[in-house]
């Protein structure tokens, strides 16, 4: 079979993609580093980065959309066996673990890019509703109809973003509770509140 130029490209870039994943694992290079520092340390070429990514921003959207694929398909397993409030614990255990405070960081910064140029970063922003469909389709799973189901998980996820932005902010701030909080209130639960997993 012959590929066409478009599916080589592709090919091409997802093998450089995977070569970044591997020489940078969990933390994405900081927004000062350069794309020469970057391909020095992947064994290519900046020329190569800018051809198949544009930018450093875009070195670092395509590399936190793979990760993210790759965390939420651990997370759709899990999702499986659990409800919608096992998957809000496991999200938000995933990205608090210590090793994930730069690419929380690295997500801000190209969100940020993203809010004054959506149309660079199209693929990124797309990818933004995978967690909000999961958490949707658990909910409707536990009896609720689809426009609320979406609603809930819509908001959900926005809150645990904004309590991720809290820790890279004020790391001091503890947000157990407040993710206690998010899940009574997707609940429509008023009891005491306790931490998630007691």
């Amino acid at each position: 079979m012959i590929l066409s130029s478009t599916e080589r490209k592709g090919d091409a870039r997802e093998r450089l993609l995977a070569r970044l994943l591997d020489a940078f694992d969990e933390a994405p290079p900081a927004p000062e580093v350069s794309l020469r520092e970057i391909a020095a340390r992947t064994e290519t070429s900046h020329a190569l980065l800018r051809y198949h990514f544009g930018s450093l921003p875009g070195v670092l959207a395509a590399m936190l959309k793979a990760q993210r694929a790759r965390d939420n398909a651990a997370l759709f397993e899990a999702a499986q066996q659990g409800t919608f409030d096992d998957l809000v614990v496991a999200i938000w255990r995933t990205y608090t673990r210590p090793e994930q405070l730069s690419r929380i960081r690295s997500f801000f910064h190209v969100v940020g890019l993203a809010a004054y140029r959506p149309e660079d970063f199209r693929e990124f922003i797309d990818s933004l509703d995978d967690l909000t469909r999961m958490l949707a389709s658990l909910a409707e799973r536990e009896g609720r109809d689809a426009r609320e189901a979406l609603t809930v998980a819509t908001v959900t996820v926005a809150a645990i973003r904004g309590l991720l932005l809290q820790e890279v902010l004020t790391p001091a701030v503890h947000s157990e509770d407040a993710v206690t909080l998010i899940l009574r209130m997707s609940q429509g639960r008023s009891g005491p509140r306790t931490h998630p997993g007691t």
